[in-house]
């Protein structure tokens, strides 16, 4: 399985980062999601799941900080399109991410459950999406968290890819 996501001079397009327009935020927070093209994926797969995680965000907070956390995906889709997380224009059971955590405890779930794009504080990020494509469609709520999921993935995986999205500070 591979997938792509298109990259402008070797990093995450600013629009989809802190970079963005102002229209493309709710108050501070970069909301439109970028596109995910999806390719070869197994054809027994029931469904598709996936994760954008900051790494490198552990010396900043002191915990790889959730960004993005879908599950439920039809494997069949070839693309995520731009702003997919905001839209609904396609199925997906929609994940916490680090907004929700008690830290910052964000209650809006427009902010809380869907894309929240890369902010990095203090030098250019890599974030890594991996997707994954399962055996059977996952039993999540919305507002399911990353270890819930990491518990459901187990025994399912039939195949992963992984990109590495370097953003700007």
């Amino acid at each position: 399985m591979k997938i792509n996501v298109p990259l402008q001079a070797g990093f995450l397009p600013d629009r989809y980062t802190k970079h963005a327009d102002a229209a493309d935020k709710i108050g501070t927070y970069p909301v439109v999601s970028f596109p995910i093209e999806f390719q070869n994926v197994p054809s027994e797969a029931a469904s598709l799941a996936f994760t954008l995680l900051d790494p490198d965000s552990i010396p900043v907070c002191g915990f790889e900080y959730i960004h993005w956390v879908v599950a439920n995906l039809d494997p069949q889709l070839t693309e995520l399109p731009a702003n997919a997380s905001q839209s609904g224009v396609v199925a997906m059971t929609y994940g916490n991410n680090s907004l929700a955590g008690g830290l910052l405890n964000v209650t809006d779930q427009q902010l809380n459950r869907h894309y929240l794009g890369p902010t990095p504080p203090d030098q250019p990020h890599n974030y890594r999406l991996t997707v994954y494509a399962l055996d059977q469609k996952l039993a999540l709520p919305d507002g399911f968290w990353l270890n819930q999921l990491e518990s459901k993935l187990t025994g399912h995986v039939l195949a992963t890819a992984t990109a590495i999205l370097p953003v700007k500070n």
